[in-house]
């Protein structure tokens, strides 16, 4: 009873040290049941290539950030419910070793653990708290799931009708299929739902075709932005949570891909696993 009491006392000291390090920007993290399995770094692929990624993991949500002002404070912070997270492992590669898939249903994403053993611990441990919720909710798996965004660097012209990127012709991504577009080509924005119930995402013509013929009952086609150019405006109106994120990307210069594995590299940190015997089923 008292190391319980005590574990208690001590898990929400650690979730409030947590949300502190996001600052007054930051949600709140604590609520009842609610427990802090582990924490440590990652590098997660964005669209510019590998950036490190502070990451906890509680019993119910995934929370990660980036990292600021020596490694103690983080900004943009992302909550992700466990109960809608699908993984798959995936072999190393030339650029990137142990690194896994996050699949959720606003976003996808790629992200790398400075050791295999690492890899399967963080993997294991976020399979089975997903596991427990689903258990204990009587819920089924989800099954749509944001795509994956193919890299900046995958791409030296649209993907779609083929003209060159430039200062003057930038990138862009679909979010339904995931490829690099031109202004021009993603003019259009579509709802989708399991991205967000409400705002509408940009989509390439070709996806904005197929939603508005297949699915016009269940996804509605919205408005065209953008003047004869394809010159696009901000992004703001987009997924709310992950846009911030996602809008700072679009508007970095372009890097150099052979930097993709060189950069950041000094930040892995050990994955810390907090008291397993704890987590309640």
């Amino acid at each position: 009873m008292i190391d319980q009491l005590t574990f208690t006392k001590e898990n929400q000291e650690r979730i409030h040290a947590v949300e502190n390090t996001f600052g007054p920007l930051g949600r709140p993290l604590f609520q009842p049941g609610r427990v802090l399995i582990g924490e440590g770094r990652l590098m997660k692929v964005c669209r510019r290539g590998p950036q490190p990624k502070v990451f906890f993991l509680f019993n119910d949500v995934l929370v990660y950030g980036s990292i600021i002002l020596n490694r103690h404070l983080h900004k943009k912070q992302q909550i992700i419910p466990l109960e809608d997270v699908q993984l798959e492992d995936l072999e190393d590669s030339v650029r990137m070793r142990n690194q896994w898939l996050i699949r959720t249903p606003r976003k996808s994403f790629y992200v790398s653990a400075s050791s295999y053993e690492e890899k399967r611990a963080w993997m294991e441990h976020m399979e089975e708290c997903r596991s427990r919720l689903l258990q204990s909710s009587g819920r089924m798996p989800g099954s749509d799931f944001a795509m994956t965004w193919i890299p900046d660097q995958a791409s030296a012209i649209c993907m779609r009708c083929s003209v060159r990127f430039s200062l003057s012709h930038r990138r862009h991504h679909c979010r339904r299929c995931g490829f690099v577009v031109c202004g021009a080509c993603s003019k259009k924005r579509a709802l989708i739902a399991h991205i967000h119930p409400t705002k509408c995402v940009r989509v390439c013509n070709l996806c904005h075709s197929i939603l508005s013929g297949t699915e016009a009952e269940n996804q509605e086609v919205c408005r065209v932005r953008g003047d004869s150019t394809g010159k696009m405006g901000s992004d703001g109106d987009e997924v709310e949570g992950s846009s911030e994120e996602e809008e700072a990307e679009e508007q970095m210069e372009d890097l150099n891909p052979s930097k993709w594995m060189h950069s950041q590299m000094d930040s892995w940190s050990p994955y810390v696993y907090i008291k397993p015997e704890h987590v309640k089923s």
